[in-house]
């Protein structure tokens, strides 16, 4: 771990983006521990029973049929950081494709000397939203602990999904709540298939997603002579609806399928999501982790009604079609949502 080469890697950014992606991932790398992946052959089969096992009792609870993804990989922080980069990159490319002709009507800058203002100040700007990225990835990579990636806004729109597992993190966070290692990876292991439950039962998810973000950047950089609509509330609300779906049915089901006791699981981990130091909490608000958190509640408090009313597997109606899917009122009365579907 070199800070100071990360913040060279960030001062030397260049190209035509809004970020230098490869300056980015490596200025986060060099200010992040890499962990150890050394693990045992008893700690790989581990990872592998869990994510098995899970898969049949999600099966067996939900009633849900689906697949894990081919690619399960136990990742250190760098791994980490070089997978999600892409993910990154997808969601701001277009941003930056948009906003990348402030200049002439090639998308350059007029080099004389009167004329260089713009072009300084993109350059500027380049190297802030490269440090911004590498702050980003450099947290993120230090403390999450699993991920199930659905490949949004993939060139290939079959690639298949993806399912890691960060494992110095979760050796680490383990020891922090002072519970036992291997019940915490198989607990990891319940919440990310779970959400590899959710796509695998709505394959329409992905694209509903991705329109939805499309829209989004759309409208900021859209509009009548290049100039910004701001996001569309529209797209926005869909969005959030359908994120708090995701996040709070993984939540409940993963409780009701989880073959052991995760009470205590359950309250160190909530209790970890919006505790620690000021940093933390500090880069967790940049981050909008905040806004996840809730995302937990809000979404887990609708799904658990609705499963104590008509069960979880009705439950799961909620991923037949996207117009199943809990609109923002309905999230906060769910008694709506279960006359409206009648699952």
């Amino acid at each position: 771990m070199d800070i100071l080469r990360s913040v060279r890697a960030v001062a030397e950014a260049e190209g035509p983006g809004v970020v230098d992606w490869d300056r980015a991932a490596s200025a986060a790398k060099e200010a992040t521990d890499p962990g150890s992946i050394a693990i045992s052959d008893a700690e790989r089969a581990g990872y592998a029973a869990d994510v098995r096992d899970a898969r049949s009792r999600l099966t067996e609870v939900a009633g849900i049929e689906f697949d894990v993804p081919d690619t399960v990989e136990v990742q250190n922080r760098h791994h980490w950081i070089d997978a999600s980069v892409g993910t990154f990159r997808r969601v701001m490319d277009p941003i930056g494709a948009a906003a990348a002709d402030p200049g002439g009507p090639d998308g350059t800058f007029d080099a004389t000397p009167a004329k260089r203002g713009p072009a300084f100040a993109q350059d500027v700007s380049r190297v802030a939203n490269t440090g911004s990225m590498a702050f980003a990835l450099g947290f993120l990579s230090r403390n999450v602990l699993g991920q199930y990636d659905p490949l949004l806004l993939a060139d290939e729109p079959d690639a298949d999904h993806g399912l890691y597992f960060v494992h110095p993190n979760i050796v680490a966070v383990a020891s922090a709540l002072d519970v036992d290692y291997p019940r915490f990876r198989r607990w990891i292991a319940f919440h990310e298939v779970t959400h590899a439950a959710e796509f695998g039962a709505a394959p329409w998810l992905p694209e509903y997603l991705e329109s939805r973000v499309e829209r989004g950047v759309e409208g900021m950089v859209g509009g009548e002579g290049g100039v910004s609509r701001g996001l569309d509330p529209d797209a926005f609300a869909e969005l959030q609806a359908a994120m708090t779906a995701v996040e709070g049915y993984a939540e409940v089901l993963m409780d009701r399928a989880f073959d052991g006791e995760y009470a205590d699981l359950r309250a160190k981990l909530d209790e970890r999501r919006g505790g620690g130091g000021p940093v933390r909490r500090l880069a967790q608000r940049l981050l909008g982790l905040g806004l996840k958190r809730r995302q937990y509640e809000r979404g887990a408090a609708f799904f658990r009604h609705v499963a104590d009313e008509r069960g979880i597997e009705a439950a799961g109606a909620v991923w037949e079609r996207a117009e199943n899917l809990p609109t923002g009122d309905e999230l906060d009365d769910p008694d709506a949502w279960i006359v409206r579907v009648d699952p």
